[in-house]
């Protein structure tokens, strides 16, 4: 029987909402979760228990919210086998991965407890004497975290941990579609002791989302805003974050190319193409785009890569699948639309294209050669099982043809040239360079993000995402007794510099 999930708000169940059914994409008959969706108002209310409790969490020695951090960590731990399979059954993830993405969130847990003990500020000299110049960290208020629900609980991780542990409070709306998973996600977060009203998990649609967001700004409750999800709707959200003269840290699209030079291991490159391509049904941010491959061995790849697509099982996400279903209605229904933009100049491999036979929303794999550079398959992120191939003659045309996109947030080059690997990491426009890897896979103590249609610049995970939930602070302290004054009160050494040996 379906569980029924509601919003939390300080420690509080909101009972009422709109009533949305999360189902298992591989049985889509069959309803997993029961969701109540609350309104705007109830976000904007939310953005303001969270305020209220964040006093009191900033005031928490970094050391001791490091701790909470820790329980965390081991609290998911316990918990690892319950919440993949959980991921599983909701999204249709497969298994193998579904463990690899919790295993990230105890990942992220221990690299950021030990950053309780050194959220650093700087002593620095001064011009003047008696004086003295000290910077801090000091906590943003609160963040408003809006997840996608491709990585459920992973990537909700790379906001709350580090927001969590800086002092901020936090309200989280996770997606609709995959809410059984972050309902388990927060349940596990507050068994850590986190106090009322610092998390708080609010379901709701994108509209409702939106107002309530806008209300939450505009009452000065909320001073961060942290999206994961479209280039779309992300850019709705900057310009409205824009507006209230704020920053947002924005996780957007990406058609992440994959450059397959003349000495590539084409061997190893088919083998990365095949999992950043296909793995979790091509769903995820850092998927590959489009494979763009020299001239001269675009024939001996593409017959190598085609192989393992052919080979490759589609299915039951319990089982040894490359991948399973798409996550939801709505993601197969958009894929459709994306195969509409094959054209007769392209060459579909390896077979059939389209939805698989039976009821889950399963989808064949679908490597299209002969992509061009204006063609939408090429310019457009593609959400689904679906990879261009297209060649190139020279290094510097791989690169122009890797950036003509607009996005920037991973990428790929197959070489053992480490020249070309060099000219390739200064040339692309991608946040995050792969070298013999696949445009997939992330580290929790690396930057992770993009630039251009990919997002603003902003980067998650490592100690560099802890400049997204703090600002800095500068002090200074003048103890001689009298007013100093920078720049006009300095001491003056007078050099001769008309000197010559």
């Amino acid at each position: 029987m379906a569980v029924q999930i509601v919003s939390v708000v300080a420690g509080e169940e909101l009972a009422s909402g709109t009533p949305y059914e999360s189902v298992n994409p591989a049985r889509p008959a069959e309803t997993v979760a029961t969701v109540l969706l609350a309104g705007a108002d109830d976000f904007a209310g939310a953005s303001r228990a969270a305020s209220v409790a964040q006093r009191e969490w900033a005031r928490v020695p970094a050391p001791v919210r490091g701790r909470v951090i820790a329980s965390i960590g081991r609290l998911v731990e316990a918990n690892t086998e319950a919440l993949a399979r959980l991921v599983t059954e909701e999204i249709g993830k497969p298994y193998a991965e579904a463990l690899g993405e919790v295993r990230e969130i105890v990942d992220t847990c221990d690299f950021f407890l030990g950053e309780g003990r050194r959220l650093y500020g700087q002593t620095v000299p001064s011009e003047m004497p008696d004086k003295s110049l000290f910077t801090f960290r000091v906590p943003v208020g609160v963040a408003a975290v809006v997840t996608a629900g491709n990585f459920p609980v992973a990537v909700p991780s790379w906001y709350l941990v580090p927001a969590l542990l800086c002092g901020n409070a936090v309200v989280w709306k996770p997606a609709e579609y995959a809410a059984a998973s972050a309902h388990a996600l927060y349940r596990l977060f507050a068994a850590a002791g986190l106090p009322d009203g610092v998390l708080n998990i609010v379901f709701a649609d994108g509209e409702q989302t939106y107002a309530g967001l806008d209300r939450a700004l505009g009452e000065g409750t909320v001073q961060k805003v942290g999206f994961t999800g479209s280039s779309a709707v992300g850019r709705a959200i900057g310009e409205l974050c824009g507006r209230h003269l704020q920053s947002p840290c924005l996780e957007l699209g990406g058609k992440n190319p994959m450059v397959v030079m003349p000495d590539a291991d084409l061997d190893l490159a088919a083998e990365g193409a095949l999992f950043s391509g296909f793995g979790t049904a091509g769903q995820r941010c850092t998927s590959l785009g489009t494979v763009i491959v020299h001239e001269d061995v675009h024939d001996e790849f593409l017959r190598r890569f085609t192989a393992l697509v052919r080979d490759a099982k589609i299915g039951d996400p319990n089982g040894d699948v490359l991948y399973g279903p798409l996550l939801d209605h709505k993601f197969a229904e958009r894929y459709e639309e994306y195969l509409g933009w094959i054209q007769p100049h392209h060459t579909v491999l390896p077979g059939p294209v389209g939805r698989m036979d039976g009821e889950g929303l399963y989808y064949h794999p679908v490597v299209v050669d002969g992509v061009r550079p204006d063609d939408r398959l090429f310019l457009e992120e593609t959400f689904g099982p679906i990879v261009g191939v297209t060649t190139f003659a020279t290094l510097d045309e791989a690169i122009d043809l890797a950036n003509r996109p607009g996005y920037g947030l991973s990428s790929s080059i197959y070489t053992s040239d480490p020249k070309a690997v060099f000219r390739f990491r200064e040339g692309v426009s991608a946040g995050m360079v792969s070298v013999n890897n696949s445009t997939s896979g992330a580290e929790a103590h690396l930057p992770f993000g993009g630039n251009g249609r990919s997002g603003n610049g902003s980067r998650q995970s490592g100690m560099w995402v802890l400049d997204q939930f703090t600002r800095w602070q500068a002090m200074n302290w003048d103890y001689s007794g009298r007013l100093q004054k920078a720049q006009m009160d300095v001491a003056e050494i007078t050099p001769d510099l008309g000197f010559r040996l």
